[in-house]
């Protein structure tokens, strides 16, 4: 039996497993007791806790915590990572979902949608000038085509469906949940400030 070459793909695992690895070392040293509070989510995350990635960060903080009781237990981390690094289309969007729908009531309203749009943009401001489109015409854009009966909400199933059928969409509401990069991110934007 020989040896195989190594593929971009094995190199891609190699490295998620590495992030992986970093990430529950931090994990542990940051949470001895097993559970993530919220301030200590955002510190894991390099996150301000004023900063405009706070609320973003507590929409994640939020999604992650399955059972709703203010903690993200180890297996709670284990589950988010394993969506992040290995969960398909679906159950990314199905996860976006959760952070849209900030009340938790099986929908998105338009304020909902507005809020996390509008986190978005100040998260991930680049070197770019004004959006093409104003917060109200994305979100209008994003309700004609998703919300496919007009009631004003959007349904998981609409969401799914509509994130799939449309590219732009799809951009739209997929949230970026790769953690490793987006800790990478915000520690390049941190020193870019010194």
């Amino acid at each position: 039996m020989g040896q195989t070459q190594p593929t971009e793909q094995n190199e891609e695992v190699e490295v998620d497993v590495a992030a992986l690895q970093e990430m529950y070392k931090k994990f542990v040293t940051e949470c001895p007791s097993g559970l993530l509070f919220l301030h200590e989510f955002k510190r894991f995350f390099g996150v301000d806790p004023t900063g405009e990635a706070s609320e973003y960060a507590e929409n994640m903080f939020r999604a992650f915590d399955k059972n709703g009781d203010n903690t993200i237990d180890f297996l709670e981390f284990v589950a988010a990572l394993n969506l992040v690094f290995r969960g398909d289309l679906e159950h990314k969007l199905r996860w976006s979902f959760k952070v849209y729908d900030k009340d938790g009531n099986g929908f998105v309203d338009r304020e909902e949608l507005r809020a996390i749009v509008e986190s978005i943009y100040r998260v991930k401001k680049v070197d770019r000038k004004e959006p093409v489109a104003s917060l109200d015409e994305i979100c209008e854009r994003i309700f004609k085509v998703v919300d496919e009966n007009g009631d004003g909400n959007i349904t998981l199933d609409e969401f799914v469906e509509g994130a799939k059928k449309d590219p732009w969409i799809l951009n739209m509401l997929r949230l970026d949940m790769n953690p490793y990069s987006w800790v990478l991110d915000q520690k390049r934007r941190k020193s870019a400030h010194f």
